[in-house]
This record gives structure tokens, sequence and C-alpha cells, in this order.
């Protein structure tokens, strides 16, 4: 309602927004739902409380505030778009960490390659690891921003690791294969070598992408060698 009124340009960017009783009636809720509503719209980046002044509308919408969903319908966001997304981050920050790793940020990959060895092991649910060893690849880049980015979209990006994590996943192989990939992106960066890391970051994700039935649009004329072969 309000969200939709500030987006189409009804509310204006600078303008202040309508007291909280006022919007209450205007609307027929109660002013703990407008609360609440003011709470994700402030979330959103699309409004800003000024102290004893009141509620504005943001100059700029959604400036500063990064979310996978904001301004979008539920369900909106597709696989390939998650996939297209990991595959242009997690390749560059697989080259700078071959470049910049510390003995600190191998500690840290080898620790989530051990416990998803654990998990593949047991049967268990990775996801966690893999979040963790993907992270850590962001950090070891040595770009604080793109640390911080990856660690803040890490949600959005664990759902499209789950069913590879799943127990069907682990039974068809797909946690393992997965294993082997991160492997490699580690062998490279172990090695300082930003092409093979970024190529075997590269495969990874394209890889990651078919064992969901994905096709990334990105991974045609990609080299042989970065595709390898299809896992069942």
């Amino acid at each position: 309602m309000l969200e939709k009124r500030i987006r189409s340009g009804e509310f204006a960017p600078g303008e202040k927004l309508p007291a909280e009783a006022r919007l209450a009636e205007h609307f027929a809720v109660s002013r703990a739902v407008v609360r609440e509503a003011i709470a994700r719209l402030k979330a959103d980046g699309l409004v800003a409380s000024r102290q004893g002044s009141g509620v504005y509308v943001a100059c700029r919408l959604g400036a500063g505030v990064f979310r996978m969903d904001a301004g979008l319908p539920a369900g909106a966001h597709r696989v390939e778009d998650i996939f297209e997304l990991r595959l242009i981050i997690e390749a560059a920050a697989a080259e700078r960490a071959a470049l910049r790793r510390t003995p600190t940020d191998l500690q840290a990959l080898e620790a989530a390659l051990a416990r998803m060895d654990e998990a593949v092991a047991r049967g268990a649910d990775g996801v966690r690891a893999d979040d963790d060893f993907h992270c850590a690849i962001a950090v070891a880049g040595g770009n604080p921003l793109i640390g911080r980015f990856v660690a803040f979209v890490s949600d959005a990006f664990s759902a499209s690791r789950a069913p590879t994590w799943s127990q069907e996943g682990i039974v068809r192989g797909l946690a393992g294969a997965a294993q082997d990939e991160h492997r490699a992106v580690y062998s490279a960066i172990v090695a300082g070598d930003p092409v093979a890391a970024g190529r075997a970051a590269r495969r990874h994700l394209v890889q990651a992408a078919r064992r969901l039935g994905v096709v990334l649009a990105m991974s045609q004329g990609v080299h042989g060698d970065d595709m390898g072969e299809e896992v069942n």
C-alpha cells in the first residue's frame, strides 16, 4: 500500500509522510500495522526518520540498501538470476584471493572444506560450511567491500546451494561433485594462480547451476575446460 504509493511517485522523494495516526486512518489499519510498514520501508531504504521532525521519503529510493527481493513480487527471482550474480562476484573474488590470500585466509578455507568433507561422509547438511567457504574466498580477496557484500547476500546464495546438500543431493553425488570443485578452487588459490582460480570458480558455478537443471547464459562461450562434464 504505502510502498506502492512511494514507488509510483505519489509521495515524492524528500516529502514528509503524514503522521502515523493519519496513515492508520487513511488505510483503515491500526497504528501498530503502520509502524511495522514504516519499519520495513526504512529497512528497504525507501524512507528515513529525522529526529524531532518525522518520516520522509528517501531522496534516492533504496540507496545504500541492497535486498534481493526489494521492490519485486514474491518469487520474482529466478534461479538463473541468483547464479548469474554468483558467477560475476565469486569468479572475480577467487582471482583476487589467489593474489592476496594470507595464511589465516587459507586456514579458514581449509576449515570450511573439512566441515564439508565431514558432511559428505555423514550424509549431513553442509550448506553453512559451503556458505563459509565462499565467504572466506571473498575475505581472502583483501577487498572489504566484496567480503561484506558476499556475507550480506549469503542467505540468498544459501538457497541456491541447499539442493546440493539435501539428502537426495548427497545420495546422487551432487555434494561430492561440488566438493571436488571447491577443492579445485582452493588449490588454485593456494598456488597463487588467479587465472586458474577464476576458471575453477566459474566451472563450479556453471556446474552447480547445471545440477539444478539451469544453463547459464553467461556460460555460453566459456572455454570447454571451464565447463567440465555435467553431473547426473
